[in-house]
């Protein structure tokens, strides 16, 4: 989780306390009296609690006995010991917050777990400091309670088909919500949702009744198209016979045009279709001299 930096001494300040202590020293040594070194202490210590340092990407409110006076940052800055103190530095750069709702009920009343990222940034470094004692654990606090209604208003086929919608509507509200503070929530992705291992092989069994009730529904629709096929082409023959023994003849063909192929052709078939005497040409054709 992000933290807020506190006050810490600089290493220009470590640098300036070493100066003015070795100069008081020296002098000492050569003046043989010790007010240089008491006043080389007293400067390298005023210089090490006077001296900041911020960062480029952070800001610090500078407070004069108590009271806001103003930012500082980014560089080097100084203040006043004693009399003026610095609030915590604040980072102005985009951050995560990793959020999670534990067993909470969605709409229909599943209880699911779920883990969030929130991406979110401070634009305003003054209403951070001066309207919120700590920023990052209000972001966190409100993103958990924010995920958890969230949760209560959507079903769990919502929550699992929709977690972009969800992740808009998390970060409208959270957006909202840290406005105020000098916070602005830049998106929200839900990275998962995890149901019970029972609900979830109940589930599974679901879709696959579902898949396979569309697969008979599918089947079921080509054999009504088949059947009708076959009506339109009933009647199709019924009016022209001529067309029903063209397509008898080619049937035969197709059965005995392979090698060795035989084909057992009931009398009254041949009789109907007026095949007998086409039959016995095709076999004295076919017969050696």
């Amino acid at each position: 989780m992000a933290r807020i930096r506190i006050q810490e001494v600089s290493g220009i300040a470590r640098l300036l306390f070493v100066i003015s202590l070795v100069i008081g020293l020296a002098l000492t040594q050569a003046l043989h009296h010790p007010a240089p070194a008491i006043i080389g202490a007293l400067v390298g210590l005023y210089f090490l609690f006077a001296i900041k340092v911020v960062k480029q990407w952070e800001k610090v409110a500078v407070l004069r006995l108590g009271r806001y006076v103003g930012l500082r940052g980014p560089g080097w800055c100084h203040i006043i010991p004693i009399f003026e103190t610095l609030s915590p530095y604040v980072d102005q750069r985009v951050r995560v917050a990793s959020v999670s709702a534990e067993s909470t009920l969605t709409r229909d009343t599943v209880p699911v777990n779920v883990d969030a990222i929130v991406f979110w940034l401070v634009w305003n470094a003054e209403k951070s400091i001066l309207e919120v004692e700590n920023f990052i654990e209000a972001i966190t606090m409100s993103a958990q309670t924010a995920l958890r209604e969230s949760i209560g208003r959507h079903e769990l086929a919502q929550m699992i088909t929709e977690r972009e919608t969800m992740g808009r509507e998390l970060q409208r509200i959270l957006d909202e919500k840290t406005n105020p503070w000098g916070i602005t929530v830049q998106s929200v992705e839900i990275r998962d949702v995890k149901i019970p291992s029972g609900l979830e092989d109940a589930m599974s069994r679901q879709a696959q009744a579902q898949r396979e009730r569309q697969a008979r529904i599918i089947l079921g629709q080509a054999e009504s198209e088949i059947s009708n096929s076959f009506v339109q082409a009933a009647a199709a023959y019924a009016e022209n016979p001529v067309a029903l023994h063209l397509r008898a003849m080619n049937m035969l063909y197709e059965a005995v045009k392979e090698k060795g192929a035989m084909v057992i052709v009931p009398s009254t078939a041949v009789e109907t279709m007026g095949l007998g005497g086409t039959l016995a040409t095709a076999s004295l054709g076919g017969a050696k001299p």
